[in-house]
């Protein structure tokens, strides 16, 4: 028997190198920082866990941090049953028909985020056309000071901007489920009910996993949008934790910046860590019938 080799390990090195110069030395250098009163990258004096303390102790922080909360559970909870809901209508269509829709709901992902808020203030600006047609409802739309509208602006953003992400991974998985199954619920005579929640649901499981994790991340940190949109107005109501952050650097205090930045690094870390423990207990339950 030849001896096991190991060699090819070696290929990864190079990736290993790129990730160690964009991510965990940038990293190293921010938690330097959280610990240090920066003036000047010349001039740092020591402060331990100051920084720390005050963002702990801080009511703005723990109310940013329930908003974006919030944020995030509100928009998972459109996006994904949404995204689930169109590639189910989809994969009913015919190929041709769901190549063109789907290539329409991915066109906003090549669109950078500060041109889409800019399109949406255009459009429900009063000479807007969403503006013009709420004014022929009578209903007075005011994003800049009230802030229940303020919050559907920024949801409607932003779900226009990702719902092409769910809807593509979600319709690759429908379409990878095998014909075999739909076959087997059709001779038992299930409801379309059913077969979605036994058959498809299951199926994709994974793949709206992954989806769930990347736009979970992305709405907790959600910042150019709500920035143009009303820079976290009116009065603080859409102030989330990345907004706090620009501030902190746009006021030069690196220092705190770099604390907050390693805050708010900890809190996605754990919540990525929960999401893989929820999925290895999922995988483990055997709720995924492959």
């Amino acid at each position: 028997m030849k001896p096991y080799r190991n060699a090819a390990w070696l290929l990864m090195l190079p990736a290993v190198a790129v990730m160690g110069f964009v991510a965990v030395l940038p990293l190293v250098a921010v938690f330097n920082y959280s610990f240090h009163d920066i003036f000047s990258l010349d001039s740092a004096s020591w402060v331990g866990a100051d920084w720390y303390t005050a963002i702990m102790l801080s009511p703005r922080f723990w109310t940013s941090l329930c908003r974006s909360a919030a944020f995030s559970a509100l928009a998972l909870g459109v996006q994904l049953p949404l995204g689930i809901g169109v590639a189910l209508m989809l994969r009913g269509a015919g190929p041709r028909v769901a190549i063109l829709m789907l290539m329409c709901v991915a066109l906003p992902l090549a669109v950078p985020a500060n041109m889409i808020a800019g399109l949406w203030l255009a459009l429900v600006r009063s000479e807007g056309l969403a503006g013009q047609a709420l004014a022929a409802l009578h209903f007075d739309f005011d994003y800049k000071f009230t802030a229940a509208h303020t919050w559907i602006l920024i949801l409607l953003v932003d779900t226009w901007h990702w719902l092409g992400l769910v809807v593509v991974l979600a319709y690759a998985g429908l379409t990878s489920i095998p014909p075999a199954y739909y076959q087997a619920a059709a001779v038992d005579g299930a409801s379309r009910v059913a077969v979605f929640r036994l058959i498809e649901l299951p199926m994709i499981a994974g793949t709206m996993w992954i989806v769930l994790l990347l736009r979970l991340v992305d709405t907790f940190m959600i910042y150019t949008e709500v920035m143009m949109i009303n820079a976290g107005g009116p009065q603080d109501a859409t102030t989330f934790l990345s907004l706090d952050l620009g501030e902190e650097i746009k006021a030069y205090s690196y220092g705190t910046a770099a604390a907050r930045a390693m805050v708010d690094f900890l809190i996605v870390l754990t919540v990525v860590w929960i999401f893989v423990q929820l999925r290895k207990s999922d995988q483990s339950a055997g709720t995924e019938p492959i």
